[in-house]
């Protein structure tokens, strides 16, 4: 017999619990129906999956025979349904059980418990974690979202699942010439693992584990990791070095041959492939790349866990963790160039998280990919709750994006009633304009504005003789000017910067000190000689790719030694192609030194043309097919 089963037997023979109440309304007791012993049966059916609570709750029950009638006077709680209590439920129900005066409330309890706030702890509270409340905030506003993390939901979200389907059964590097490696055998498709950054395809290589994540240290409720590498991924490590000191990238093929997930070759030949022009080629390397730090990520490590009250830093000065800071910047500026504004911004939430340091400026375009993508609100609060030593409305980027933000907050008329209390859109651009002149000459050769009224206006003295004041804030502007002159070719934002800009050559005109304090307040803000951003390069902001000189591609088409001996205009004489070697459809019309390097990677083949122009893989040659 079970536990249970005794229990109910104790139970039968055990007053019942509502007799009390019965006796002091004077009504009859209440008679314990006849039990029927095939019930028990029925009952023992019904209780097999919770044995295990059960034992645990009677063990005490059967050890300590006097306290069974404390227990009987309370109503058990049973996870098994049971007819008799619903047939008796609003008897039940009626009938509320006296609680005794010396056992504690549920309260108190709770209290012990610290499941609820004590008011007198609160305030305590409240005082020890001052310091920390920045911090927390600032790290809430950088949530990631994982529906709009990757790309892929937002293309089906564009333009429909049919048409990305479609796209990437066209796609040459996730179609059946992918599945097949460099000897044309066919690769084994395996389910990979399921990553949050990248969606792994099935024809790439099993994830090797080569590299790890450990935890460092945890200060301050801080979680500080770094990345290990293992033995082998050394090895290779060493190889890539001596490859890249001696410009061999055919070195470098060889090594992601052997070993197809090294994070430096793998973007070593995204940058190769996007000076080429190879866009898709490019990412899909640096997903690679990423789907390889993914896997080795900490159980404690994730890009969701931000507001799990032990936050996560990955310091760029290891030299190992640059990498994934590296890849990340890629990958955003990869999805930011095919128009999904929205998961770059949520890349760019992570990159930023990373690092309170901000190595890689993610500060710096984080407000242009929340225009692209609608997030005005976002926006609107992560100027106000970000932690950072000067305040972000002072920056250049950020002092134009806010009044773009509320802007369309007021023309969308939602949040009104918040917003009430703000400044205007029209106040914070000549707040703006006031603050950093310079941008707006800039803007206006950049964009380009052509209109007749801003020749007018720049021929003020307060913009055209306006200065940066200061290295700094100089390369700062010019980092806003590349990353965001497109949002500038909106009629409805030329308009709002054509206003604001007459109403400020009006405010210089009269003599007003609020121009002159606003300069007062940039001077005060950048006030360094130095270049603090020197590291930060304008060319990785812009969307502009420069494009690999034929010169350097000449040795990687035929060889050095080739390339050296023959004109420039002698190259197609020299360079002879079998018949039988013609171009597959899949290569056509592609850079042939990419084509090259691209088939030396283990997990691509494009097969070979026959005399007849019919594609064979090097499958139907093994077999015989093609005996020449």
């Amino acid at each position: 017999m079970s536990a249970r089963l005794l229990q109910r037997v104790l139970k039968e023979r055990e007053p019942d619990i509502s007799a009390a109440s019965e006796e002091e309304s004077d009504s009859p007791p209440a008679t314990v129906p006849a039990r029927n012993p095939f019930d028990l049966l029925d009952d023992q059916e019904d209780e097999e999956g919770e044995t295990s609570i059960d034992q645990t709750s009677n063990a005490s029950t059967e050890q300590n025979a006097p306290q069974a009638d404390k227990l009987s006077s309370v109503p058990a709680v049973t996870n098994h349904k049971s007819k008799k209590k619903k047939k008796k439920s609003k008897d039940k129900h009626a009938q509320v059980p006296k609680v005794p005066q010396d056992e504690k409330s549920l309260d108190s309890i709770l209290e012990d418990l610290s499941l609820t706030p004590n008011p007198n702890t609160s305030k305590v509270s409240e005082a020890g974690h001052n310091n920390k409340g920045k911090s927390a905030a600032s790290m809430s506003v950088l949530a990631v979202d994982p529906k709009h993390l990757k790309a892929e939901n937002e293309l089906r979200k564009i333009f429909g699942s049919k048409v990305v389907n479609s796209f990437q059964n066209q796609n040459p590097g996730s179609s059946s010439a992918g599945m097949r490696n460099m000897h044309g055998a066919r690769r084994g498709v395996h389910n990979p693992r399921k990553t949050v950054l990248v969606t792994p395809m099935a024809y790439w290589p099993r994830w090797d584990g080569s590299l790890s994540m450990e935890l460092i240290e945890t200060k301050n409720g801080i979680n500080y990791f770094r990345y290990v590498l293992s033995d082998s991924y050394r090895h290779a490590q060493e190889i890539f070095e001596a490859a890249k000191a001696a410009n061999d990238l055919n070195s470098i093929a060889r090594v992601l041959q052997h070993y197809p997930y090294h994070l430096d070759s793998l973007l070593t030949f995204a940058d190769l492939y996007r000076y080429s022009g190879e866009h898709q080629a490019s990412a899909d390397a640096v997903a690679k790349c990423l789907f390889a730090l993914e896997c080795a990520f900490h159980p404690l490590f994730s890009p969701l866990n931000i507001n799990s009250g032990t936050n996560r830093q990955l310091k760029y000065t290891h030299d190992i963790n640059k990498t994934l800071f590296k890849a990340l910047f890629s990958h955003m500026r990869a999805m930011d160039r095919r128009g999904c504004h929205r998961s770059a911004l949520e890349v760019c939430k992570f990159l930023l998280s990373l690092d309170s340091d901000d190595p890689m400026g993610s500060l710096f375009c984080i407000d242009y990919f929340a225009l692209r993508a609608q997030e005005y609100t976002w926006l609107e609060r992560f100027i106000e709750e970000y932690n950072s030593d000067t305040s972000l409305w002072l920056f250049p980027n950020f002092a134009y994006s806010l009044p773009i933000a509320r802007f369309y907050v007021e023309q969308d008329g939602k949040d009104l009633e918040a917003s009430s209390d703000k400044a205007s859109a029209l106040e914070l651009m000549k707040q703006a304009l006031m603050l950093h002149p310079l941008v707006l000459d800039k803007i206006v050769s950049k964009a380009p504005l052509k209109d007749a009224v801003w020749a007018q206006i720049l021929r003020n003295v307060f913009f055209g003789s306006a200065k940066a004041g200061g290295p700094t804030l100089e390369h700062l502007i010019n980092i806003y000017v590349e990353r965001s002159y497109i949002m500038w070719r909106f009629p409805e934002l030329q308009n709002l910067l054509k206003q604001a800009a007459l109403e400020v050559v009006e405010i210089v005109k009269g003599g007003g000190t609020e121009a002159r304090d606003w300069v007062c307040v940039r001077k005060e803000a950048f006030s360094s000689d130095k270049n603090e951003y020197s590291h930060l390069m304008v060319s990785d902001f812009s969307d502009t790719v420069p494009t690999l000189p034929p010169e350097e591609l000449r040795p990687f088409m035929m060889g050095p030694e080739m390339a050296a001996g023959v004109p420039e205009g002698m190259i197609e004489e020299h360079d002879v192609i079998p018949e039988r070697l013609r171009v597959p459809r899949e290569v056509a019309g592609r850079n042939p030194a990419i084509v090259f390097l691209e088939s030396l990677l283990p997990w691509v083949d494009y097969g070979v043309v026959d005399r007849d122009g019919n594609d064979d893989d090097l499958d139907h040659d093994a077999e015989g097919g093609n005996d020449n």
